[in-house]
C-alpha cells in the first residue's frame, strides 16, 4: 500500500502473473452476441456499450482500467455482479511477454464479494469488454488474471501523445486540486545549510513538484525555528565574536557556534555599531560558572552566557543580536535554495505561533479535552494516552512553553488553514517524534492521517574513496553551497534523489563530477543533447522533416530498439504517477535512467537521417519525444536538459 493510502488507494502492484496464459470460450449468457477481440474469437457484449469507447490518447494503462470499469459495470447492471461490487481497478506491466502486456486481478478482487470463482469472473468480465482498436488479444492466465496483448499501433500512438502535449505529457488532473501542504528542510537557521539539508531540500521540493505534475494543489512551507535555546546559543556566540573584535579577551565556549560565518555576523554587528554592545569579560565572567576546560558542565556554561547577555544587553539590544544573527543566517539560506531550485510559497516562523497566541490555544484546547495535567509546576501532556513511550511537557516550571508546543501549535495551524493532507519531510532522527505529534492531534480531535511525515536519512560524501567527516556545531562540515559548487546543482538534485529517502545514502563526489556513462545524471543529458545533436545534424545536411508526415510513417518503426522505446515512452505517465502518489522521486531518476539507455542503444544500431524520406521523418518524430520526455522528466528532478555537452 502506498503512502497516500486512505486519500488515494489502491495503487499497490500486483504480482507476477505465472503460469501458462490460456483462452478461454467467452460465457454467452444474458448478452447479446458481437464479435470481439478476445482471443480471436466470438464473444458477447452489452448493447449498452457498444457507442462507448477509451480516450485513445489516455495513458495505455487507464485505457485498460477504464475497459474493464465498462465491463464491470455492465455485469453489475445485469446482475452477474454484486451492484455493491466496486473494487479499485488495479493494473499491472507483465513482465513476460508471453503474458501479454498488461494484466489485472479484478476478478480475484470480485471473488470474495461475488462468492464465484475468480476464473469464471474472468470469463465473464472478457465478455463485456468493449472492443478497442489497441486491444488485439486478451487471455485468462493463472488462478484469474487478466492478460492484455496491445497493438503496435497503441504503442506508437503515444508518439503524438507526446508530441501535441510537450512539456505537459505525463501530467495529470489526479489530485483534483486537493490542497496538499509540503513543509520540508525547515533547518535551523544557526548556520548555512550542509550536504545533510540538502537532500532533504532536493528530495521535498521533487516531491512537491510531482505531487503538482498529478494536479494537488501544492503549498511549498519552510519553518522557521526562529526561537528557543539554540537560536539562544547563536545570538550569544555572534556576541562573543562581537566581543573579540571589540577587543575583549575571552575563551570561547565549548559548545557555542563557532563556524566561520559567525566571524561575519560579528563583524557586521561591530561594524555598523561600532563599540555600543560591548561589555567587558570580567565583568561577564564574575558570573559564570566554571567551563568544561575547568570540570564545569558546559551545557550550564553556554546557558549562563546566555543569561549574561540578556541581562547586559537588556531585552531590545538582545534581541537586536538575536534577530540580526537570524535575518542574515536566513537570508543566507534563502540564497543558497534559491541557486538550487528550491522555492517555497511561505517561511513560516515559529515565535509567530507564540505572539499570535497560536501556541496558547493549543493548549487550552488539550487542557479542555482533558489531555493535559501538572506536575511539579510544569503542564504536562497525556500523549502516552495515545500510543507514545512517555508524556510529555507542554510548559516548564519556569512558565516558558516547549519546542513541542509549538510544534502541535503549528500543525493545528496548518489543519485550521484548510490543508487536507499535510506532508512533513524530517531527518531520520526525528522518527521519535512523530508518534507525539500525531498523538496531540488526535488530541486536538484532528485525523493523525492528515499527517504523513517521510524521513530522510543523512547524506554520507565520499571523496577519492575516503569519507569525508562532518561537525555542524565545530563548523567542520561541507555546505549545500560548496557542494553545488564542486559538482552543479544538476549533479546534486539527481544523486540526492537517486534513493528511496529512507536509505542511506553514500554520495560519491567523484562519480557526480564525471563525464562518463558511469554517471547516471551525465547518461541522461547526453542522452538529451544527442537528441539534439542529431537535428543540427539534419539541418546542417539540409534533410527535410516534417512532423505531421513523420507522424503518419510511425508504422515504419518496427525494429526492437524501436519497439522498446515506445514502450519505455509509453511507461512514462504510469511512472510519473507512482513517483508521486508514493513520494519517491528515484522510480522517476531509474526511469529516466532505463529510457536513456533504450536511446542510445537505438542510437548505437540504426542511422537516423537515412536516405529513405518516410523512414527518416518515424525515426525522428521517434527520438524528438524522447528528446520531450527526458526534458520533462529532468524538470520534475529540478535539473536541466542541456542542449549540448
Amino acid at each position: 500500500m502506498n503512502k497516500v493510502a486512505g486519500w488515494l488507494s489502491g495503487w499497490e502492484s500486483l504480482r507476477e502473473v505465472s503460469g501458462y496464459p490460456r483462452s478461454l470460450n467467452a460465457r454467452a449468457e444474458n448478452h447479446p452476441p458481437r464479435t470481439g477481440f478476445c482471443s480471436n474469437i466470438p464473444f458477447r457484449i452489452p448493447f449498452m456499450f457498444q457507442s462507448l469507447t477509451t480516450n485513445k490518447d489516455a495513458p495505455l494503462k487507464q485505457q485498460i482500467r477504464t475497459l474493464l470499469q465498462q465491463a464491470l459495470d455492465s455485469l453489475k447492471q445485469s446482475g452477474a455482479l454484486p451492484g455493491d461490487a466496486s473494487p479499485t481497478i488495479q493494473i499491472e506491466r507483465s513482465r513476460d511477454p508471453a503474458h501479454g502486456d498488461f494484466a489485472s486481478n479484478l476478478a480475484m478482487m470480485l471473488a470474495k464479494t461475488a462468492h464465484r470463482k475468480p476464473r469464471d469472473i474472468a470469463e465473464d468480465l472478457m465478455a463485456a469488454l468493449p472492443a478497442s482498436e489497441h486491444v488485439v488479444k486478451v487471455e485468462i492466465a493463472g488462478p484469474g488474471f487478466i492478460n492484455f496483448h496491445l497493438s503496435q499501433r497503441a504503442f506508437q500512438a503515444v508518439v503524438p501523445s507526446i508530441l501535441e502535449a510537450g512539456e505537459h505529457y505525463g501530467r495529470s488532473r489526479l489530485g483534483a486540486g486537493k490542497r496538499v501542504q509540503v513543509e520540508f528542510v525547515s533547518a535551523n537557521p544557526t548556520g548555512p545549510l550542509h550536504v545533510g539539508h540538502g537532500r532533504g531540500a532536493a528530495y521535498g521540493a521533487t516531491v512537491a513538484d510531482l505531487l503538482a505534475a498529478m494536479g494537488f494543489e501544492v503549498h511549498r512551507e519552510y519553518y522557521v525555528n526562529d526561537a528557543g535555546r539554540q537560536m539562544d546559543i547563536l545570538a550569544a556566540s555572534v556576541w562573543l565574536r562581537y566581543l573579540e573584535l571589540a577587543g575583549e579577551d575571552l575563551p570561547f565556549p565549548v559548545n557555542g557556534y563557532k563556524g566561520d560565518y559567525v566571524w561575519d555576523v560579528a563583524a557586521k554587528l561591530h561594524r555598523e555599531n561600532g563599540d555600543r554592545l560591548r561589555h567587558a569579560w570580567s565583568k561577564i565572567a564574575s558570573s559564570l560558572p566554571a567551563d568544561e576546560t575547568d570540570g564545569g558542565d558546559k551545557e550550564k556554561y553556554i546557558d549562563a552566557v546566555i543569561t549574561q547577555a540578556k541581562t547586559l544587553l537588556g531585552a531590545k539590544d538582545y534581541r537586536f543580536v538575536f534577530d540580526t544573527g537570524l535575518d542574515y543566517i536566513l537570508a543566507d539560506i534563502r540564497d543558497d535554495l534559491a541557486h538550487f531550485n528550491v522555492n517555497y510559497e511561505q517561511w513560516f516562523s515559529e515565535r509567530s505561533l507564540t505572539e499570535s497566541g497560536a501556541v496558547e490555544r493549543a493548549i487550552e484546547r488539550l487542557e479542555k479535552s482533558g489531555h493535559v495535567y501538572e506536575k511539579e509546576g510544569a503542564k504536562w501532556f497525556r500523549s502516552s494516552d495515545f500510543g507514545d513511550e512517555k508524556d510529555r511537557v507542554l510548559v516548564r516550571d519556569n512558565g516558558q512553553s516547549t519546542y513541542f508546543a509549538s510544534d502541535i501549535a503549528y500543525h493545528m495551524d496548518k489543519l485550521e488553514r484548510g490543508f487536507e493532507q499535510v506532508i512533513d519531510i524530517w531527518g531520520a532522527d526525528h522518527h521519535g517524534y512523530v508518534p507525539r505529534v500525531k498523538a496531540a492531534m488526535q488530541a486536538l480531535g484532528d485525523d493523525p492521517d492528515k499527517l504523513d511525515v517521510l524521513l530522510v536519512q543523512f547524506a554520507v560524501l565520499y571523496r577519492g574513496g575516503e569519507k569525508m567527516q562532518m561537525s555542524t556545531r565545530s563548523g567542520q562540515f561541507v555546505t549545500l553551497r560548496q557542494l553545488r559548487k564542486e559538482i552543479g546543482s544538476d549533479a546534486a538534485r539527481f544523486f540526492y534523489v537517486m534513493r528511496k529517502c529512507e536509505q542511506h545514502m553514500d554520495f560519491d563526489l567523484d562519480l557526480a563530477k564525471s563525464r562518463s556513462n558511469d554517471n547516471p545524471l551525465y547518461y541522461i543529458q547526453y542522452a538529451h543533447a544527442r537528441i539534439c545533436s542529431v537535428f543540427r545534424q539534419r539541418e546542417e545536411k539540409k534533410l527535410s522533416y516534417d512532423q505531421a508526415a513523420g507522424l503518419q510513417q510511425l508504422a515504419r518503426l518496427t525494429e526492437k530498439h524501436e519497439q522498446a522505446l515506445l514502450s519505455s515512452l509509453s511507461r512514462y505517465p504510469e511512472v510519473l504517477e507512482a513517483a508521486a502518489l508514493n513520494h519517491e522521486p528515484h522510480q522517476l531518476a531509474h526511469y529516466l535512467r532505463e529510457l536513456a539507455n533504450d536511446y542510445h542503444t537505438y542510437y548505437n544500431a540504426h542511422p537516423f537521417l537515412v536516405e529513405d524520406a518516410d523512414l527518416r521523418q518515424a525515426r525522428l518524430a521517434l527520438i524528438q519525444s524522447v528528446k520531450q520526455v527526458i526534458a520533462n522528466g529532468l524538470g520534475l528532478l529540478g535539473v536541466s536538459a542541456p542542449e549540448s555537452m
